[in-house]
């Protein structure tokens, strides 16, 4: 199964990013969002970083020129039919990601390659809903793209072999390191990962620290480059927060309960760095902590 078009859906923080890494590893991507705007500006940030990798001496000029070259965007999403691989990468709900696959269908290749992005969603649920439940599969890259190494492969129930082959080709070609996860509620990343940082939303909701003594006890004291409290803003507070509801759902347990301050802050519409409040204060000079 050769790869070498690919349709990337959502042109947000991650979709950018992985136009960027796919781009690079010398596919032809095509990007498509609701929003030109958005388009623009995600080539506007892929061309930054870009050049801010050939300052690092990680690409050269010629390299950066010739990625570019091989992005482009367009707001009609049925033009990725003709793609080899679509990468779903939209916002983090079901029903907007089904609305996607279903308009895409009918325009699709016999043999292309659907997969979505999603952090906690089930894989097997959403191929369901297509055509092609058996080339299917969850590709889930993380954040930031280009610098982060990981990508999770999940197979649906119906997920047949060469379609895991083909993909994993494609993350090794991309230069990262794949994992294989069963589909089960946020897969392995994210069900290690978000409660964690929903315990430590707990820690605060508690008074036992502020947040700033909560990021520096991780940071310090388990040597975690970003304190949880941190990193939650950096994901955004509303990713965080419909991850531990797919876990609460999914898994019936108690424990993935979310905090009512997680949920709080959501709806204050204070959701981490993309808003500029969180748990911390963006729109200054430096993060200030909010509580």
């Amino acid at each position: 199964m050769t790869i070498e078009r690919v349709g990337i859906v959502g042109a947000g923080q991650m979709g950018n990013g992985i136009a960027h890494v796919f781009a690079v590893a010398g596919y032809d991507v095509l990007l498509t969002d609701v929003s030109q705007d958005a388009l623009d500006r995600a080539v506007a940030l892929i061309d930054r970083n870009l050049t801010r990798q050939v300052s690092r001496d990680l690409i050269d000029e010629a390299a950066k020129s010739a990625a570019m070259t091989r992005i482009r965007t367009t707001p009609t999403l049925t033009d990725l039919g003709k793609t080899d691989l679509i990468i779903e990468a939209a916002t983090e709900r079901e029903t907007i990601k089904q609305a996607i696959f279903e308009d895409l269908i009918p325009h699709l290749k016999p043999d292309t390659i659907l997969t979505s992005n999603t952090s906690s969603i089930s894989i097997t649920r959403l191929a369901s809903r297509t055509d092609r439940p058996e080339k299917f599969m969850g590709f889930h890259f993380m954040n930031p793209v280009p610098i982060m190494q990981l990508v999770e492969l999940i197979r649906g129930i119906a997920t047949d072999e060469t379609t895991f082959r083909a993909c994993e080709g494609v993350v090794e070609r991309l230069g990262k390191t794949s994992t294989a996860s069963e589909d089960f509620p946020a897969f392995i990343v994210n069900r290690i990962l978000m409660p964690m940082i929903n315990e430590a939303i707990y820690t605060l909701y508690e008074g036992v620290g502020s947040v700033q003594s909560i990021d520096t006890s991780l940071k310090l004291g388990a040597n975690h480059p970003m304190g949880p409290l941190e990193l939650a803003d950096f994901i955004g507070l509303d990713t965080c927060l419909a991850i531990m509801n797919v876990l609460h759902d999914g898994l019936a347990d108690t424990k993935y309960r979310p905090c009512p301050l997680l949920t709080k802050y959501v709806e204050a519409g204070w959701l981490g760095r993309k808003s500029q409040r969180g748990f911390y204060d963006y729109r200054g000079d430096a993060p200030v902590p909010t509580r």
